[in-house]
């Protein structure tokens, strides 16, 4: 079974010392350059906002980050202003080895709409692109590391099992928001509710033949 590795989001404002830094974010970089040689096809998203998006706190006099407003008739919640295009804090990690990802998913780049999955918009009113890709490279299974695990990650996971792939979330490779305590356990929750299966970075280097390149091509 053709096996992807999906990157989700791993980008400069994601880590610390980034606009919206997941606690302990850049420790999936580690584990993401670890994992992409095993794979004969790497995937990587990026939030990719223009400057006026909607959900930016900047753009919500008398909101604060975390609060939910309505959208283009959705309900948003209000982030610090983030991974805006062509910034600094859009660009992929530096640490992250880029020279491995054979394609790239921008999203979130409607200012009207955010995008948490890197297949749909949150309204499901647009594709991404990337379901068609990974059909046209016959791909049938998904390894998912990347941030964050109670929002980009969760829902592209979702979004993958609805539309029928295979999905491994790789636990030491995510990590969370927590805008409300418990947030990442209730995420994996759903995920393995909704039929993703969970392994260690460490379980699938073990696997290597089921995963690796030549077995993924």
């Amino acid at each position: 079974m053709k096996t992807a590795l999906l990157l989700v989001d791993i980008q400069n404002d994601f880590i610390p010392g980034g606009a919206l830094a997941v606690p302990d974010g850049d420790v999936v970089v580690s584990v993401a350059n670890r994992l992409m040689d095993r794979f004969g096809l790497v995937v990587a998203s990026q939030d990719w906002h223009p400057a006026n998006h909607g959900s930016f706190v900047s753009r919500n006099p008398g909101k604060a980050v975390g609060d939910i407003i309505d959208l283009d008739g959705i309900d948003q919640i209000v982030w610090p202003d983030h991974c805006v295009e062509h910034t600094h804090g859009a660009a992929f990690v530096a640490g992250l080895n880029t020279d491995r990802i054979d394609h790239v998913v921008r999203k979130g780049t409607d200012a009207d709409i955010d995008s948490y999955s890197i297949f749909f918009d949150n309204g499901h009113r647009k594709e991404t692109g990337l379901q068609q890709y990974l059909k046209d490279q016959a791909v049938k299974r998904l390894v998912l590391v990347g941030l964050a695990t109670d929002y980009c990650v969760k829902y592209s996971a979702l979004d993958a099992r609805e539309i029928g792939f295979e999905v491994i979330l790789v636990t030491d490779g995510v990590r969370g928001v927590e805008l409300k305590s418990g947030d990442c356990e209730k995420a994996v929750s759903e995920m393995k509710a909704a039929g993703v299966q969970t392994a260690t970075s460490a379980q699938l280097m073990e696997q290597g033949a089921g995963l690796c390149r030549s077995a993924a091509s």
